[in-house]
């Protein structure tokens, strides 16, 4: 008789599953993707690769410490004029940062002494008018916009009696009804005639982001008017904005020179690069250097806005990289 038991056993063992070999680590595959940039995190990526944007921001940096804090830069003062060094005194290298080192103008005061105290009413007037036009141009222009039919028609009739306005002469004809001339007086002048560009900019950045699928997907749950505009529409809209109030930044500090110069603009005892160049027109055959170095600040200063505003416009926009 067979050995029930061993036959058994010997099945048994026979039947078990070989012990199981651990499990073989998954290939290496490429690392996961991060989060998707936005479209602001996309352009900062592409202005830190542009040497036009270092270049600018530097300039400018350097610029608003200047109009920030001028007695950093030179100890002497701007209004104090001393006849004995009546066009004298040439610019000299020998005393860096010093009062007679641009020379002095006709009534002995120091070049290089203005033309540092001179950007605060220069970079004060181009900034406060940017932030004056961009509020009221983006403000009608997105209400016009966003809104379309009677509102968009009144708005872009407004807009386009004060566009065909000549800029300059218009500016001219306002800064005459003042007999006090301050940098408030200056920008509200060229804020009066400025805000039309930023306000047909936005109408049509508005016109194109309402149409957006997250726009009417916002109006279906119920969003009111002032959230879509907030949340949804400004943010998307801004872009184009933006890149046209940085670059009229340094127009409108051009502007603000060119109206001095005509007498319409700043006018002592304020110290701007206008008033100095103004001053400086009828020795500009004998002694170029009064004009020349706040003239030189005042392009150097302009050509820094527009650079910055290029390489804006750059970043923000795909098609142009």
């Amino acid at each position: 008789m067979p050995d029930v038991t061993k036959t058994k056993t010997d099945t048994a063992v026979d039947t078990v599953a070989p012990p199981a070999e651990p499990a073989a680590a998954p290939a290496a595959g490429p690392a996961p993707q991060g989060k998707p940039r936005s479209l602001w995190g996309d352009a900062w990526y592409e202005l830190r690769h542009r040497p036009m944007f270092w270049i600018s921001a530097v300039l400018l940096v350097l610029l608003l410490a200047i109009a920030a804090f001028p007695g950093l830069f030179t100890g002497a003062d701007p209004r104090d004029g001393d006849l004995t060094n009546h066009f004298l005194t040439k610019p000299e290298l020998t005393h860096f940062f010093q009062a007679d080192w641009f020379g002095y103008d006709g009534q002995g005061r120091s070049i290089y002494a203005r033309v540092i105290y001179g950007t605060r009413a220069s970079v004060l007037v181009g900034l406060g008018t940017t932030v004056v036009v961009t509020l009221v141009g983006g403000v009608l222009g997105m209400l016009a916009g966003y809104f379309g039919g009677w509102i968009d028609t009144i708005i872009s009739r407004i807009t386009d009696i004060f566009f065909g306005l000549p800029f300059l002469l218009g500016t001219m004809v306002v800064m005459n009804a003042f007999t006090e001339r301050k940098v408030y007086v200056v920008i509200g002048a060229l804020a009066f005639l400025g805000w039309t560009t930023i306000a047909r900019v936005t109408r049509s950045s508005v016109i194109t982001a309402k149409q957006a699928d997250y726009v009417v997907a916002a109006r279906a749950l119920g969003a009111g008017t002032p959230r879509i505009l907030l949340r949804h529409v400004l943010p998307n809209a801004i872009a184009p904005t933006i890149v046209v109030a940085t670059i009229a930044l340094g127009a409108y500090i051009s502007a603000e020179a060119t109206l001095s110069y005509l007498g319409l603009g700043l006018a002592d005892p304020t110290v701007s690069w206008g008033v100095d160049i103004s001053s400086a027109k009828d020795a500009i055959r004998d002694n170029p250097h009064v004009m020349l170095f706040p003239a030189g600040m005042l392009s150097l200063t302009v050509f820094a806005f527009i650079m910055l505003g290029d390489a804006v416009r750059d970043a923000l926009d795909p098609k142009l990289r």
